[in-house]
C-alpha cells in the first residue's frame, strides 16, 4: 500500500484546481431547493460542463466513455470538487454512481453504448426503483411482478422511495420474474430491468420529505411493458446484479461526502468559537472526536483506492459497509453538534445546518439500515456465523 502521489496525480491535482477556479465564478445561481425541474437542469449542466473538459465518468472504463482515470484521480477530483464547492451530482446521482457503473459492469455492449453517454453529458436523468411498500429493509421481499409476453416483460406493482423519479428519464427496476416457492428462494427469481419513465402505465406521486423536498416518490406501475432486451444480467439473475449495484453505491457514492462534512465541521468550530459555544467543554470534545472520526473515514476511503489500484477490482468489495456504517452516524452526529452551536437558530429551515440534519436521519436507512450492514460486517468480512 502506497498512499503518496505522484508526480503525474499532483499534476491531474492541479490542471483540475485551475479549471475549478475559472469555471466555478461562471456558474448561474443554484435553484430554488423545491424546484425539481431547475434542479434538474441546474445539475445536468453542470455535468455537461465537467463532459466537455474531460472530466465526466473519470474513473469509469474508456471502453464505457470514461476517462479511464486512476481510482486515485478519482479520489483527487472528489476532493478538490468539494473543496473548492463545485456542485453535487444531485438528479444524476443514481445514473453517475448507481446505474451507469453497473451497466458499465454488467451490460452488453449494445446497452452500454445506449445508455452510458447519455449519462454522461448530463442528457438523460436515471431514478432508483427498488425499495417497495410493506418490504421494509429487506429488498429480497420485494413483490413487483414481471411477466414475459413475446420480446417484452408486462410489469405490474408498486415503489417506493423512488429517487428522483419526478424528474428521470430511465429507472434502475428490480422486479419479481419467478414466484417465490419452496423451489425458489427470495433471493432468487429477481431481475434487473431497464425502464423508460415515459412508458404507458408507470405513475409517479411525489413524496415531502421532513427537509420540504420531494426528492422521492411512489410509483405505480400497471402493466409497463419493458422491452426484454433493456434486461442487465439473466433472467432471475437479478440479485447478484443488484448486489453490484449496492456495492457501488455504499462503497463510492458517499465518499465525496466525507470531505463535505470535514469542510462544515470547521465552519462549525468557527461558528462556535464566534458566538460563544466554544466554552462548552463537553461540544469541543464531540467536535474533536467527530474531526478524528472524519479523517479515519478519510484515510479507510484512502486506503480502499489504495487497494482497488493495486489488485485491479472495479467492484467496490464489502469493506463499502464498514465505511457506510460508520458514516451515517457520523454525519448524524455532526449536524446534532451543529444544532448545539446554533442553539434556537437550528429551528431555523433557512440555515443550510438545519435541513441538513433533518436529512441527515435518513442516512442510517438509505442504501441499506445499519442493521444490514452489521450483517454484512459480521458475516462476510468478520466471518461469524448467522445469529439468527
Amino acid at each position: 500500500m502506497d498512499l503518496t502521489y505522484t508526480e503525474e496525480e499532483q499534476d491531474f491535482r492541479a490542471r483540475l484546481r485551475e479549471w475549478l477556479a475559472a469555471t466555478l465564478p461562471g456558474l448561474p445561481p443554484r435553484p430554488d431547493p423545491l424546484d425539481w425541474p431547475g434542479r434538474r437542469a441546474y445539475d445536468t449542466g453542470w455535468q455537461r460542463r465537467l463532459y466537455d473538459a474531460g472530466y465526466a465518468g473519470l474513473h469509469w472504463p474508456a471502453d464505457a466513455g470514461g476517462r479511464g482515470a486512476t481510482p486515485t484521480q478519482h479520489l483527487i477530483f472528489l476532493e478538490e470538487t468539494e473543496l473548492a464547492g463545485a456542485p453535487y451530482v444531485g438528479a444524476n446521482f443514481v445514473g453517475l454512481l448507481h446505474a451507469g457503473p453497473t451497466i458499465a459492469a454488467e451490460g452488453t455492449p449494445r446497452q452500454r453504448a445506449r445508455w452510458l453517454p447519455p449519462v454522461l453529458r448530463g442528457d438523460e436523468v436515471w431514478c432508483q426503483g427498488f425499495s417497495e411498500p410493506d418490504a421494509g429493509s429487506d429488498l429480497a421481499s420485494l413483490r413487483t411482478r414481471a411477466v414475459r409476453d413475446g420480446d417484452a416483460y408486462v410489469v405490474t406493482g408498486s415503489k417506493i422511495w423512488t429517487s428522483h423519479a419526478e424528474v428521470a428519464d430511465w429507472c434502475e427496476l428490480l422486479v419479481r420474474t419467478e414466484p417465490v416457492s419452496a423451489a425458489v428462494p427470495k433471493h432468487r427469481g429477481i431481475t434487473w430491468l431497464a425502464m423508460p419513465m415515459n412508458a404507458p402505465g408507470v405513475t409517479v406521486r411525489p413524496l415531502r420529505t421532513l427537509t420540504g423536498t420531494a426528492e422521492f416518490a411512489q410509483m405505480y406501475l400497471d402493466e409497463v411493458r419493458v422491452p426484454v432486451a433493456n434486461r442487465v444480467g439473466d433472467e432471475n439473475d437479478g440479485w447478484r446484479v443488484t448486489m453490484v449495484t449496492l456495492s457501488f453505491e455504499r462503497g463510492t457514492a458517499f465518499v465525496g461526502e466525507v470531505v463535505a462534512c470535514r469542510r462544515t465541521l470547521r465552519r462549525l468550530a468557527a461558528a462556535a468559537r464566534g458566538n460563544g459555544r466554544w466554552d462548552d467543554q463537553e461540544l469541543r470534545r464531540t467536535l474533536g472526536r467527530l474531526n478524528a472520526e472524519f479523517t479515519a473515514l478519510w484515510r479507510l476511503t484512502q486506503w480502499s483506492v489504495s487497494e482497488a489500484q493495486h489488485t485491479g477490482t472495479a467492484v467496490p468489495g464489502n469493506g463499502g459497509s464498514v465505511f457506510k456504517l460508520r458514516y451515517s452516524h457520523a454525519r448524524q452526529e455532526l449536524y446534532d453538534a451543529a444544532a448545539r452551536v446554533l442553539g434556537a437558530g437550528s429551528l431555523d429551515l433557512s440555515h443550510d445546518w438545519t435541513p441538513e440534519r433533518l436529512s441527515s436521519l435518513s442516512y442510517t436507512i438509505a442504501a441499506g439500515t445499519s442493521q444490514i450492514q452489521q450483517d454484512i460486517v459480521a458475516e462476510r468480512i468478520l466471518g461469524l456465523p448467522r445469529g439468527r
